[in-house]
């Protein structure tokens, strides 16, 4: 099997990669099995070091690896730049902390000392999405490579272009060979690296359905595994809000990378008094957007990642459209070669839609209208996903309480929901378990080891 890129933007072929066979897999396996416990057991200074090195490295190669990005996924080069630096950012709030995030902490018991070490696992496998091509990866990989554990990629299909860049980011940074590797493998074949003896842990950015695979998998032979799944976010706009705010906020939250977001804001549920106003100013900003080359500086909504995608996002849209829903703009794929989609609103969007239910993972706002700040968090709290969510009110002591409600990883107050190095991001319910970034994210993928000594 191989791996083709395809430029959504006009549908044509970029590249093709060869994949692996059992024996290169095999190969790479034992490379990680050979230098794995030395890593484990080394220099956290000198990894962290090394962690610098790649922030500089993705620094000095932001153009071309920003451009791979916009070619290969579609993303907006103004967005590829800024994930970059935020690539760039998290290996230095790393490199900065880790000595006091894994600090052992003295514990005062019977012993003459007793404290608690945290210690790597070992090899992890990543298992990372398209949509953010570099940022899900270095999120995931920068704290589990800085805690002493090796890592092994399996990236989307894809993207195999980013890929490989990301192995090469760490080899050009100088980490021992095999440390972090690449799989250029097909789905089929990841079932065998899950239960492989020689992997010890496993995290997964991605789909529910993949979630689940991937949990059965690693839990028939009993390892760790983090899943951050998909999210349905709600955006909640009570009667008091600033109402231009939360629109500009909104319009941002739902259209960046194409609305191809986990924590997008996706449902907006509207107090009915300002449901009206808010889409007036709401629909204003989506208008504006303009499909278009992503490498163009002018273009200000990004194609879809592949044609398949449109298509799934457009049966959800006709669902919604069949049982009642209204197209307040958009709705409608774009004709032409690219995979676009334009920004789109569907109003009424009601409980026997899927619009409802499921993620819509495109640029495609579901306004869900309500009575009252009761209705409005028992609408939010009635998903069955949990990733973020966010609450806009000119009173922030309202706003907090109503956020500490929210059943949700991530509840923002006047602010859309993001991701940050300082913070610890992950889900509950059908959007997973676990934790990525900050203190927690750094101590996931270790053994939070118990030391007595009398």
């Amino acid at each position: 099997m191989g791996f083709t890129s395809i430029n959504p933007a006009n549908g044509e072929k970029l590249h093709d990669y060869p994949g692996w066979d059992g024996a290169r897999l095999e190969q790479a396996l034992t490379l990680s099995a050979a230098v794995t416990p030395a890593w484990n057991t080394g220099s956290l200074a000198e990894r962290s070091a090394l962690l610098r090195r790649v922030a500089a490295h993705l620094r000095q190669r932001r153009e071309p690896y920003a451009a791979l990005m916009s070619r290969e996924m579609g993303k907006l080069t103004g967005e590829a730049h800024a994930e970059i630096e935020k690539c760039a950012r998290c290996c230095d709030y790393y490199a900065e902390q880790a000595a006091v995030l894994l600090a052992e902490e003295p514990a005062k018991t019977d012993a003459a000392k007793s404290y608690v070490a945290y210690q790597p696992l070992g090899c992890v496998l990543a298992i990372m999405p398209w949509n953010f091509p570099f940022w899900q990866v270095i999120r995931a990989a920068a704290p589990a490579l800085t805690a002493g554990n090796s890592v092994l990629l399996k990236h989307a299909d894809n993207v195999p272009g980013c890929a490989l860049a990301l192995a090469e980011i760490f080899q050009q940074a100088g980490y021992p060979e095999g440390v972090f590797q690449t799989l250029m493998i097909g789905i089929p074949q990841v079932e065998g690296v899950i239960k492989d003896p020689r992997v010890h842990a496993v995290t997964l950015t991605g789909s529910e359905r993949a979630g689940r695979a991937v949990a059965r998998q690693a839990g028939e032979v009993l390892k760790k595994c983090v899943l951050e799944l998909g999210g349905s976010d709600a955006f909640v706009v009570l009667e008091d809000a600033d109402v231009k705010l939360a629109a500009e906020a909104g319009a941002k939250s739902r259209y960046q990378n194409a609305g191809q977001s986990c924590i997008a804001a996706k449902r907006f549920i509207l107090v009915d008094k300002v449901a009206d106003a808010f889409l007036q100013e709401f629909r204003t900003r989506a208008a504006a957007l303009e499909c278009g080359d992503p490498l163009a500086a002018k273009t200000t909504l990004a194609p879809l990642a592949r044609f398949d995608l449109r298509d799934a996002l457009h049966r959800q849209v006709q669902d919604a459209l069949a049982k009642g829903a209204k197209a307040l703009l958009g709705c409608e794929p774009l004709p032409g070669k690219g995979a676009f989609y334009p920004a789109s609103i569907l109003d009424g969007v009601a409980p026997d839609m899927r619009a409802w239910e499921e993620e819509l993972f495109g640029p495609v706002a579901s306004i869900i209208r309500v009575r009252d700040e009761a209705q409005a968090l028992k609408v939010a709290n009635g998903s069955a996903y949990g990733l973020g969510a966010s609450v806009w009110t000119r009173d922030t002591s309202r706003g907090e309480k109503f956020a500490r409600r929210l059943q949700s990883g991530s509840a923002f107050v006047n602010g859309l929901v993001k991701s940050d190095p300082h913070l610890p991001f992950g889900g509950i319910k059908n959007s997973g378990y676990g934790r990525e970034l900050a203190r927690q994210g750094l101590q996931e993928f270790t053994n939070v080891k118990s030391v007595w000594i009398g």
